[in-house]
Order: structure tokens, then sequence, then C-alpha cells
């Protein structure tokens, strides 16, 4: 860990709040839709056609509106009103409109770490949608790399590694995703640092046991400042 010199962050729901949102609109969503089918049945049909449509549409907002414009048609057999349309567009607007909350010690980790390495955000997302967030956090002083993907394979972690010129073992990621955030740098030869949050997306969910040297976790974000 002395030779590290860069420190990459995911976004969502590691520096702010964002899956509750999604879980909130979803259940609104469910329950709009309530008269064709029950919600737990709907919130399954709407899961089963994101994943569906992930290659063709990536991740955030505006993908998550489509697909329950799509369970609209699928769940109502084309028979759903314009009304329900309009409402789930109004849903996912709400949605993008949303306030950046920080997540509890994320300003003060960023201070103390800034000058001590090349801070990088490193996220997936619409790249609007992760923009807008990112200038409405207040935080784009801290970085020196915004970095918004469509994947976050090992591939990409390789892209990005060599694109900030620094060896794997220069590189560190610090995210709320085992998948994501984790196991790809992990596999690279980089550092992981799982900071696990109270609501996680089914898709990012997976049942490993890491024995690795290079992975920490924490229950806070600053908790980082101890070893860093």
């Amino acid at each position: 860990m002395n030779k590290l010199k860069v420190i990459a962050f995911d976004a969502d729901d590691t520096l702010w709040v964002n899956e509750p949102y999604f879980r909130e609109v979803e259940d609104r969503f469910c329950a709009l839709v309530e008269d064709y089918l029950p919600m737990h049945s709907s919130a399954k049909e709407l899961f089963k056609i994101e994943m569906q449509n992930l290659e063709l549409y990536g991740y955030g907002i505006k993908a998550f509106m489509l697909s329950m414009i799509e369970t609209i048609s699928v769940i109502t057999e084309s028979k759903g009103s314009l009304k329900l349309v309009e409402e789930t567009i109004k849903l996912g607007k709400e949605m993008l409109e949303k306030p950046i909350e920080l997540l509890e010690g994320v300003e003060d980790t960023l201070k103390a770490l800034k000058g001590k390495y090349r801070l990088v955000v490193a996220t997936k997302g619409d790249l609007l949608d992760q923009e807008r967030k990112l200038r409405k956090s207040g935080l784009e002083e801290y970085f020196h790399h915004i970095e918004i993907m469509s994947e976050k394979r090992t591939a990409d972690y390789q892209k990005l590694i060599k694109h900030l010129d620094i060896k794997p073992s220069e590189f560190m990621m610090i995210g709320n995703s085992v998948k994501s955030d984790i196991l790809p740098v992990l596999e690279l030869g980089g550092w992981g640092v799982h900071v696990p949050y109270h609501t996680t997306w089914a898709h990012e969910l997976v049942d490993v046991e890491i024995e690795n040297e290079q992975f920490k976790q924490v229950e806070k974000l600053d908790e980082v400042l101890v070893f860093l």
C-alpha cells in the first residue's frame, strides 16, 4: 500500500444516496399497476425486464424509466392507459430532480486524502445524470479525473488504469458493490475496499468470501483514514 498513487471512488451509495430512491419509486410504480398484478409479482417482472434491457440501455434512471414503461405494456397486455405511462415518466423525472444527499464522512475523507493521492470517481450510469449528480454534490474539486463507465468489468478497470498511467498495484477502488467495485480490481492486482450500504440492488449481490491481502472492509467511508 506504500506504493499507492490513485484512489478511485464509486459514486452511487458510496459518496451519496442512490439505491433507496430506486426502491421507493419501484414501490410506487408497483402500486400504480396493482390493478393488473400484485405488487411483488410486478416487481419481479420489472427486474426481469431490467436485466433483459441492460445490454441495450445500460444503467441509470432513464434506463429504469424505459423498463418501467415496457413493464406496463407486458403486464397489461398492451391495454394499459397512457395515464399509467405519464405517471411513470413523472416518477422518473422526480428521481432526476432529487437533491444529492452525501453519505456520512464523505467530504471529510476526501479533504484528508486530497494532495496525498490522485482521487478519481469511477462510476457506472448515465453520463448526463452522473455528471449532474457530481456537479450538485459539490465534490468535483476533490477529483483529478472522472470516469463514467458503461460497465465495471476487469477490462474496464484495465483501461482506466492504463489511462491513469499507473500499475494495478498503485490503484485502489473504494465502493459498496463487491461485484462491481472490488472483485475486478483484485483480479488485476489492485486494492479493493468494500464499504457496505444497507440497500443494494439485486443485480449487484454476490455470495463470495474474499481471501486477499489487498482487500479490506470498513463500516463507514472515513474508516479508510486509519490505514491510508
